[in-house]
């Protein structure tokens, strides 16, 4: 962890979104310093599933040592910034730091996503950002420490981080353009970085997006606490940048990163738009010591069945191809199907209720399902019976390796190896379920 220096004392931070997940963390790290925080969010009242309030998050602000003022602001409304800077001003004589943390997200296709989302996302993180910066900028040009930090993005203009969620990229990256040009504009008066994690960070919104269980394979927000103390501690002649937090952290000395991790040895979901390939990833934790990658501590391996009988796929092909196994060897796709399928239970039918069809490319490509609604349940090739709740798409091999424990569904997802549509709720189902299925693989 990075020791506290005192820099930021007496310092006035305006956070948005600082009532919980990363916004508050960093709150708190300065808080240690003595500093004042203006928490800039929409929770004034506890909501329903969300932990956190601005008056709770004030009370850990100033147990910690900072002086805090909690302030309604949606920023989507300029009117509730310029209020809420106006009272940070008059308590605490200006601002000397913003941090852009406030942000929506929907990880939905074009199709998918609804215009109401797409105007949330963009006018919360692109317009949010912009605005709020532009209110706070005259005091900031004031301060001896001015600066911006945006929670964005560097811009990678890689196509698979558009194909699965569009909009969602878009808005980010606004806030990442934000900083190119205001890094320029202010340049010399006040400093405009980006900061972002090389993991996942485990928030409220993790747990909405990769199930339960997603928690092991994240950091906690005091990796960004972290890494945002060190930059805004930096001079002001420090700009522009666009800052991943791991190797900054690696700059500044710190070599145990296991103190970070929820699950410490566990495998790191790498996060959105760093173009790491997860295997890599994996094969780096196991090289350092980390628990390896694999259930049971070795590679998983298709088992292969032999029989004497003979085995029609499902689907309109039935009855065409006639695969004998005593004979003839099953690729591993349909090796994966014919165990999913003996493993499909009554039991597993009634809890999920819901019909999955895989679109899969390479060797073994083509359309195979999951039915885990209709009568006992079945699996195979060839198109499902009845409404399809949700498709998805990726490769034969990353389709095995999944179904196997190899690769975590969540980060084929978040790493642009699988792509989803449809009912997002029953998606997550099938991954919980996958524990059952790796069993038998």
């Amino acid at each position: 962890m990075l020791p506290n220096t005192g820099k930021l004392a007496g310092c006035t931070l305006f956070i948005t979104g600082a009532s919980r997940g990363i916004g508050k963390a960093i709150a708190l790290k300065a808080a240690k310093d003595g500093a004042n925080i203006v928490i800039a969010a929409k929770t004034g009242v506890p909501h329903r599933s969300l932990p956190g309030t601005i008056y709770t998050a004030a009370e850990e602000i100033e147990a910690a040592g900072g002086k805090a003022l909690p302030c309604i602001v949606n920023v989507r409304e300029e009117d509730q910034i310029a209020d809420a800077v106006d009272k940070a001003v008059q308590k605490f004589g200006g601002i000397d730091i913003l941090v852009n943390n406030a942000s929506a997200i929907s990880l939905t296709g074009t199709l998918e996503t609804p215009t109401k989302k797409v105007d949330l996302m963009m006018s919360a993180n692109t317009r949010g950002t912009y605005l709020t910066s532009k209110i706070c900028l005259p005091y900031l040009r004031k301060s001896k420490i001015g600066h911006i930090l945006n929670i964005s993005p560097p811009i990678n203009l890689n196509p698979v981080w558009f194909r699965n969620h569009c909009a969602y990229t878009i808005s980010k990256y606004g806030m990442s353009m934000c900083v190119l040009g205001m890094a320029e504009e202010f340049r010399g008066e006040v400093a405009v970085n980006a900061l972002w994690p090389q993991t996942a960070i485990y928030t409220s919104a993790m747990d909405m997006l990769g199930g339960a269980g997603v928690e092991k394979q994240c950091r906690k927000t005091d990796i960004l606490a972290d890494a945002a103390y060190c930059i805004l501690s930096k001079p002001k002649s420090f700009t522009g940048n666009f800052v991943i937090d791991e190797t900054l952290l690696r700059e500044e000395g710190i070599k145990d990163f296991d103190a970070y991790a929820v699950a410490p040895g566990h495998p790191l979901l790498p996060d959105f738009f760093l173009d790491v390939d997860p295997e890599t990833l994996a094969m780096k934790m196991e090289a350092h010591g980390g628990a390896p990658a694999f259930r049971g501590g070795k590679k998983p391996e298709i088992i292969k069945h032999e029989a004497a009988d003979h085995t029609t796929p499902e689907g309109p092909d039935r009855g065409k191809h006639h695969v004998h196994f005593a004979t003839e060897k099953m690729g591993p796709v349909a090796e994966t199907f014919k165990i999913i399928k003996t493993a499909i239970s009554e039991d597993i039918v009634k809890s999920i209720q819901g019909v999955y069809r895989f679109e899969l490319s390479g060797e073994e490509g083509g359309t195979w399902y999951i039915d885990l609604k209709n009568k006992g349940g079945s699996a195979g090739s060839g198109e499902p019976p009845g409404k399809v709740d949700v498709i998805m798409n990726m490769s034969s091999s990353d389709f095995v390796k999944m179904f196997s424990g190899k690769l975590k569904p969540t980060m084929a997802f978040m790493s642009g190896k699988l792509t989803i549509r449809g009912d997002m709720a029953l998606a997550i189902k099938l991954e919980k379920l996958m524990g059952q299925f790796n069993a038998k693989l």
